[in-house]
């Protein structure tokens, strides 16, 4: 009896849906970190509140351009003399690295592609299923012997070979949960509250993150947790076969 060679199922592929979006998002996030990088160069310093500036303490000062910590301030004057505790104003002695005007537009241009890719692919995978049968965890799954299981293999690095559709484990399922149900709303919502015409217009976004500078902060630490995701994800995409990973996604 001659066996008969296995064919994968169409079905346990990822749909053209699933690909497209995948691409879209990965461009964009891509000229996002970029963009993102050279807008946080003109001001690599983070603060915690309403208001922040080279004046007042930072939360956090970051060594990426040669605005980092430089010193050159002429003597600061008060705006209202005679109080003490009157805000100031200094001028600087040095040239700064400013590149905001492009790296803001070009970041918020391709922010846009991310957001409109990104609310498809969620109404699509919601409508057709897709969410329920393959990212969120089955009741076997969420169970400790499981779990445990899976988080061992990945620290061993014991990675299953890869197949060409969305069979996930039950780690791989709540990080993809946690990314785009969490994460990159986050993001998105931080990224808006840092503009002055929409957080004029919806107030109730500074009240929820606690201030313009404090979304900022949030906005810089959830990019840094998804630029580790994604190198995770390449790392995880090598080990289990890159090829075949690249051949099922195109």
């Amino acid at each position: 009896m001659i066996p008969v060679p296995f064919t994968e199922s169409k079905d346990l592929r990822h749909k053209n849906w699933v690909k497209i979006s995948h691409w879209i998002v990965t461009a964009s996030f891509m000229a996002l970190v970029f963009s993102g990088f050279v807008i946080f160069m003109c001001h690599p310093r983070l603060y915690w509140g309403e208001v922040g500036n080279d004046l007042t303490p930072a939360l956090l000062e970051l060594p990426v351009s040669r605005n980092y910590k430089h010193g050159g301030w002429e003597k600061p004057v008060a705006f209202f003399p005679g109080k003490s505790n009157a805000s100031v104003s200094a001028i600087r002695t040095y040239e700064t690295y400013n590149q905001n005007g492009w790296g803001r537009s070009l970041h918020f241009l391709t922010a846009w592609f991310l957001v409109i890719t990104g609310l498809s692919y969620l109404i699509a995978a919601i409508v057709t299923g897709h969410l329920r049968k393959n990212l969120v965890p089955g009741t076997k799954e969420l169970t400790a012997p499981v779990i445990g299981k899976d988080i061992v293999n990945h620290l061993k690095m014991k990675i299953p070979s890869a197949t060409r559709g969305p069979q996930y484990g039950v780690i791989q399922k709540s990080t993809y949960l946690f990314v785009i149900l969490f994460l990159l709303p986050v993001i998105v919502m931080t990224g808006l509250t840092m503009s002055p015409a929409i957080s004029a217009a919806y107030p109730f976004l500074p009240t929820i993150f606690l201030g313009a500078q404090s979304a900022r902060t949030i906005h810089f630490f959830a990019s840094a947790i998804l630029v580790l995701f994604v190198i995770i994800h390449i790392i995880m995409i090598i080990k289990s076969g890159f090829i075949k990973q690249m051949k099922a996604m195109v």
